[in-house]
């Protein structure tokens, strides 16, 4: 695949990298990526995934636009309250980069829809706050055998993990935690979910260009507190009930 001159120099930051290059360049405008949830962590990852030239996005979430969503979803502005956020974003990026390609999708994904939604795509990048949500986003993901990027956060803490195969998420988190919290209910500051989304989806674009060493059954930790991060390894469980 050739790129035209606009795209040569858009993506001339990419091009002189020697881990990405010509050949990552172009792997990134081949990849489809779903981004399921654009919130928190899917709003910033959309834009920086849109800005590195990921030729398609795809975008699923059954939310509106709220007041309450501009502390922390840049990909938003005011006049976007109260428009589906498929919609809203879908604009914003599509003027970041008119060559990459936004697809839709204003529906939540569940059990039953998850394989339709991911159907085509080569990458998922969860950034919802619920269980079941997340559950099957990765039993989908093993049944397709496409990687899952996985972020969270809440409070002023954060966590990006990469799972493919064994271990997957469910590895991780086997049943909803008892003392689950969400971020209406303890709060988050707004920046920590840059720095997640940011993080989730630079380990995207490592997995497409083959660059360096994801996070594939590794969870990565920040305390932006403390400003400290940590890396522990996620073992894959045996009696897990989706890759066991």
């Amino acid at each position: 695949m050739s790129f035209s001159d606009d795209e040569i120099e858009r993506y001339a930051r990419h091009l002189v990298l020697a881990e990405i290059g010509g050949p990552g360049q172009q792997r990134l405008r081949a990849a489809r990526v779903a981004l399921v949830g654009v919130g928190g962590v899917g709003a910033p990852a959309a834009l920086y995934l849109a800005a590195a030239g990921v030729g398609t996005l795809r975008l699923i979430d059954d939310d509106a636009v709220s007041l309450a969503n501009l502390q922390r979803q840049i990909l938003f502005a005011g006049a976007d309250i109260g428009s589906a956020k498929v919609a809203a974003g879908a604009g914003r990026l599509t003027a970041l980069n008119p060559h990459v390609t936004i697809e839709a999708a204003p529906e939540r994904l569940t059990d039953a829809s998850a394989g339709r939604l991911l159907d085509g795509c080569d990458l998922a990048l969860d950034g919802t706050d619920d269980f079941a949500t997340r559950f099957a986003v990765n039993a989908a993901c093993v049944a397709a055998g496409i990687p899952l990027v996985s972020g969270a956060l809440g409070r002023w803490s954060g966590q990006v993990g990469v799972f493919g195969g064994r271990p997957c998420y469910r590895c991780l988190v086997p049943d909803t935690p008892p003392d689950a919290e969400t971020c209406a209910r303890v709060g988050v500051v707004g920046a920590l979910a840059g720095v997640v989304g940011s993080m989730a989806a630079l380990e995207a674009i490592k997995l497409i260009t083959g660059a360096g060493r994801a996070l594939s059954g590794r969870l990565l930790i920040y305390d932006g507190l403390a400003g400290t991060a940590r890396t522990v390894g996620v073992a894959a469980d045996p009696a897990c009930p989706v890759c066991g």
